[in-house]
């Protein structure tokens, strides 16, 4: 078995890990990133092409590394991002941009804060020393290896290693009910100009057409469809498939396997039943489908569904947010985009939703921060989960400077110094 060390490790490269890990990487520390796949981004790399939505509550950007990363894709040139409003009821502003560029972005910010990437390495378990995680065994295709680090950081989107640490934990809704996955693709060479011509961004005549005649899964009711970042370019954000455990491996297989033939066959009806795609082909199906919720860790402070309709702005408040209530078919067929907030509202996420309570040098981020069904619905979006990610680097820092647990960081301090990196503090 291998052994490695580093000041700080960090589990999945989604958009929480990338987050955590350049934060990290800035200030200084040695950082080691574990992604599972072959990419970072993690649902952007499962769906490729799901916007950046929830970037800019009540119309202004979060800052920090999405801020960032979203003005280097525009700056290249071509611009390889922009700002476009979305389609749906209550949701903001949302970052469409190039799936290619901005992985590729994410990989150079990594590179240049020094990160220590290793793709294809699955976190297995902890190794435990009284209230601490001492290292962390993985494997990737070298065979078994483990890692000792000072700092874990949890951004795998399922909490497998927080959970195996004792951290106790929900199963999507507490009965095992969790939100549908979906496996996402593009259909290329359309006419954007009659393919939208009806303005309904979920083409609901078309798709009711499709059921009744046994053309389209009785699921897809409602097709969402949005213009690509390139012109002619349309994402299909429409399959998703319900009943799916996503820490079960099999499950998240049949459910793939199930998606495609989902997708396969509404590209089919699209060509065949809907003006603007008789000469569009389907292009870029997800390799695998992209899993909303899985765990809920518990943390030192859950944050609900009340404190955000209630627009709580936390002293510990890492990043702002107004995203409505995103419930995708945990129990039924239905999707919810209620309002979180009332109109010109907006809230604030905890940093001590990210800290378990027990275990001294553990924190998570992203989609398993402690929060109830309605907050979670809320809170899940990508740049949410960046600032999340890039809170917890920010943390690692002064929990190291310090020599202290993580969950005894100065959160005036960590407020501050996020701010001081570029992160938006509304109000």
């Amino acid at each position: 078995m291998g052994d490695l060390t580093a000041d700080v490790l960090v589990i999945g490269g989604g958009t929480a890990g990338f987050g955590a890990a350049v934060a990290a990487g800035r200030l200084g520390l040695d950082v080691v990133l574990l992604e599972a796949g072959t990419k970072v981004g993690g649902v952007m790399a499962f769906c490729p092409g799901m916007p950046w939505g929830a970037a800019y509550p009540q119309g202004e950007s979060i800052g920090g590394l999405m801020q960032e990363l979203e003005g280097r894709l525009m700056a290249m040139d071509p611009p390889m991002a922009e700002k476009r409003p979305c389609t749906l009821e209550n949701f903001g502003p949302e970052i469409q941009y190039d799936h290619d560029a901005a992985t590729t972005m994410m990989f150079e910010m990594l590179e240049e804060a020094g990160v220590r990437v290793f793709l294809g390495a699955v976190a297995i378990a902890p190794v435990m020393e009284a209230d601490r995680i001492a290292a962390v065994e993985f494997f990737d295709r070298r065979g078994p290896q483990r890692i000792a680090a000072r700092i874990v950081i949890d951004c795998s989107g399922d909490g497998d290693i927080s959970a195996k640490a004792g951290v106790p934990f929900t199963l999507g809704d507490g009965r095992g009910n969790m939100m549908a996955v979906t496996l996402s693709f593009f259909m290329e060479g359309a006419d954007w100009d009659r393919v939208f011509a009806e303005n309904d961004p979920y083409f609901r005549r078309y798709a009711a057409k499709g059921i009744v005649e046994g053309r389209l899964h009785p699921h897809l009711a409602q097709l969402y469809l949005m213009k690509g970042f390139h012109r002619g370019t349309v994402f299909c954000n429409s399959v998703a498939i319900r009943g799916v455990d996503g820490t079960n491996p099999a499950d998240v297989t049949r459910a793939t396997q199930e998606g495609r033939r989902r997708c396969l066959q509404l590209a089919q009806f699209l060509r065949s039943d809907v003006p603007g795609f008789e000469a569009a082909h389907m292009s870029q199906l997800g390799p695998t489908v992209g899993v909303r919720e899985t765990r809920k860790l518990e943390g030192v402070y859950k944050v609900t569904g009340a404190d955000l309709a209630a627009g709580t702005k936390f002293a510990d408040g890492i990043v702002a947010c107004d995203n409505p209530i995103d419930d995708v078919m945990r129990t039924s067929d239905q999707m919810t985009h209620d309002a979180m907030v009332e109109r010109g509202g907006y809230y604030t996420i905890p940093f001590r939703s990210l800290l378990p309570k027990a275990v001294a040098n553990l924190m998570f981020a992203g989609r398993i921060l402690s929060a109830d069904l309605v907050a979670f619905a809320s809170v899940r979006g990508m740049p949410q989960c960046m600032a999340m990610g890039q809170a917890t680097g920010t943390a690692a820092h002064l929990a190291i400077r310090d020599g202290i647990p993580v969950q005894q960081v100065d959160r005036a301090e960590l407020v501050a110094m996020l701010i001081r990196q570029g992160v938006s503090r509304l109000g």
